[in-house]
């Protein structure tokens, strides 16, 4: 898993150079607004979806071994899915504000 996060780390600083000449070519760079936007919000949903499933399955085990904790169990995952949604729903804010719809 370490090595994932060590590629797509290095990965971003790579992409890092060509965000910073945005400024210059600002109208030949409408593709590319499109394309970051959709990765934007590709990549959020698949981490919120993943966070999602890790958070439901874990507290559906934890409520398996202990059944007299689901109330706070669910409480805890109700809010921490609350969370990762929310994360969600801002990268398909920034997401609109790279193409500049906003």
């Amino acid at each position: 898993m370490r090595a994932l996060y060590f590629v797509v780390g290095l990965l971003a600083l790579t992409l890092v150079p060509e965000l910073a000449s945005a400024q210059e070519a600002a109208a030949s760079t409408g593709g590319n607004m499109a394309i970051g936007a959709g990765l934007a919000i590709g990549l959020a949903v698949l981490g919120a979806g993943i966070g999602q499933g890790l958070t439901a399955g874990n507290a559906a085990a934890g409520i398996a071994r202990n059944p007299g904790a689901g109330g706070q169990v669910q409480t805890a995952m109700i809010i921490g899915l609350a969370l990762i949604e929310s994360i969600a729903l801002l990268a398909f804010v920034i997401a609109f504000q790279i193409q500049g719809k906003f």
